[in-house]
Order: C-alpha cells, then sequence, then structure tokens
C-alpha cells in the first residue's frame, strides 16, 4: 500500500466509529507500512530525555496553548484519537491514531508542501526516568530524501525547545 492510499485511509478517519475501528486502523496501516518496508526503507529514530513527568510531556505535545507557548509558534491540536491537528503555524498538519495518556502518541503527519496524499507516521513513546521522561521517537514513511532535514528538524522544532520549556 502506498503513502497516497494511506493519506486517503487517514482523511477518511472522522467518518469511521472511534476507538475500536481506530484502533484495527492503525494495525492495518503500521502493518501495511511495515510490509512495504525494504532495505532502502529509511526510519528516523532519535531518543531524548526532558526534565519533566510523561504527563507534562504528553500534555505539552497535545495541548495547543502548551504547543505554542514551546514552540514559538501557533497549533491549533485536537485531542481526540482521529483528531486533525495544525502545528508550527500550520506547516504541519498531523491525525491522532492511537493515544495513550502519558505514554504514546502515534499520528498521521505531513508537511504541507509534500505532494498530495503523502503521509508519514510518528510514534512518540513516553518512558518515566527517574524524575523525567524518556521520549523515543520513531518517524516512518516520509518521502524519500528528507531524512536529514526532518532529523534535524526534530531536534531544532520539538527537542531543544522542549529542553528550553523544561529546564
Amino acid at each position: 500500500m502506498g503513502l497516497a492510499k494511506i493519506g486517503l485511509i487517514l482523511s477518511r478517519i472522522p467518518t469511521m466509529p472511534k476507538i475500536r475501528s481506530l484502533t484495527a486502523l492503525v494495525t492495518l496501516i503500521l502493518g501495511s507500512l511495515a510490509s512495504a518496508q525494504n532495505d532502502k526503507s529509511i526510519v528516523i529514530h532519535q531518543e531524548v530525555d526532558l526534565n519533566a513527568t510523561p504527563q507534562k510531556v504528553y500534555e505539552a505535545l497535545l495541548d495547543s496553548k502548551k504547543f505554542t507557548e514551546f514552540s514559538g509558534r501557533a497549533a491549533e491540536i485536537n485531542r481526540d484519537v482521529g483528531g486533525a491537528s495544525s502545528l508550527f503555524k500550520g506547516h504541519i498538519i498531523t491525525r491522532n491514531l492511537e493515544l495513550v495518556p502519558n505514554q504514546r502518541i502515534v499520528q498521521g503527519w505531513r508537511v504541507v508542501t509534500w505532494p498530495e496524499g503523502a503521509w508519514s507516521i510518528a510514534r512518540f513513546d513516553l518512558k518515566p526516568n527517574g524524575t523525567g521522561t524518556h521520549v523515543v521517537l520513531d518517524h516512518i514513511g516520509f518521502p524519500e530524501g528528507l531524512q536529514d532535514h526532518l532529523a534535524q528538524g526534530w531536534d531544532e522544532n520539538y527537542w531543544s525547545l522542549l529542553k528550553k520549556y523544561f529546564p
């Protein structure tokens, strides 16, 4: 299944019944991406420690006001499974595929300049680490040639800003 088809599926999420169907859809999408992986597949894998509890990190990533505060750019975030969000003044569009409070966020994720229907998957795992949080990001399915740019973007637009927000 290509990214265009995944984008089409993601665009239909709000019309689908909640939780069980969305969980099945997430499984389908992730399974399809996994089966499409080959030796040329590229994944961005990043790990970072933040000086905040998993609850505070989860809230910063899913609350419009807090995201805007840490990033310095407008965000409109829908916190529901299936909800669409606009981040960084509309530069990034996301759709929540799976939300496990204070533990995991899985989103369909795209840059508005990507080709029509191109979506990727970003997964944030939040693990308690002493008084802070160990965040593991896996980002897959993005258009070819963007790995370095996106990896740098995660560091500059998320991790470095979150470290300043949670000193």
